[in-house]
């Protein structure tokens, strides 16, 4: 008596596309701009949580909070709208979201309309020597992803030019928000039982935050040396 076993087929595989980025073979620029792609995950994972380590700055902090959101509102739109991705993207294997807006752009253009907002304002540690050369690093890295979203096949232009126009409306909305409706909480934050456990402190009302930091370390190393004499 012969028994009939049925083969069921594997699940399909679903890769984490927080890293996934594919190009083709061999292209240099394709390798190059998918590296770039991956720039607001270094941001997020290199950036605000080193930031959060290190700084405990409320700017930084609401900054963070804002891209979170911006993120969100993208999904949001991404599931109402449900725009399939190009035709280039089957290749790739990962048409299995929706296209419209490009989260990539969103955040990059929500990322640097909101840091030249700070900047602009003072809000930061670079000096106005050193601001033109960050604006061009960070705009150049923002129209780049913008960019390799198209070229590496992941989005149709108007689907790129739709999460910079969110993007860059949401970063300064959010700008304004948190510095004109917000910024008045600030010290109660950093009176709070949280504020005191974990250090949190704004320093937007210091002009150069280095050198204010550079002074008082010198000066309290000065202190120490004079009171071990």
């Amino acid at each position: 008596m012969h028994h009939s076993h049925t083969t069921m087929p594997p699940p399909p595989l679903k890769a984490v596309t927080l890293v996934h980025v594919r190009y083709r073979k061999g292209d240099q620029l394709g390798h190059f701009l998918a590296w770039v792609s991956l720039v607001p995950v270094f941001i997020s994972l290199g950036g605000f949580i080193s930031h959060f380590i290190f700084r405990r700055e409320l700017q930084g902090m609401f900054f963070a909070l804002g891209l979170i959101i911006s993120q969100f509102v993208n999904e949001f739109i991404k599931t109402s709208v449900q725009q399939a991705r190009p035709e280039t993207c089957a290749l790739l294997e990962m048409c299995d979201s929706h296209g419209w807006p490009s989260s990539h752009s969103q955040y990059m253009f929500f990322f640097s309309v909101y840091f030249s907002l700070m900047t602009y304002k003072g809000y930061g540690l670079f000096r106005t020597r050193s601001k033109w050369a960050v604006h061009f690093w960070l705009w150049s890295m923002t129209f780049l992803t913008m960019y390799s979203r198209v070229y590496l096949g992941y989005h149709t232009v108007a689907q790129v030019f739709a999460g910079a126009i969110l993007g860059a409306f949401l970063g300064a909305v959010w700008f304004w928000f948190v510095n004109s409706v917000l910024f008045v909480y600030f010290p109660a934050i950093e009176e709070s039982a949280f504020g005191r456990m974990f250090y949190v402190k704004d320093t937007s009302h210091i002009p150069n935050v280095l050198k204010f930091e550079y002074d008082n370390a010198r000066a309290a190393r000065k202190n120490m040396a004079a009171k071990n004499n």
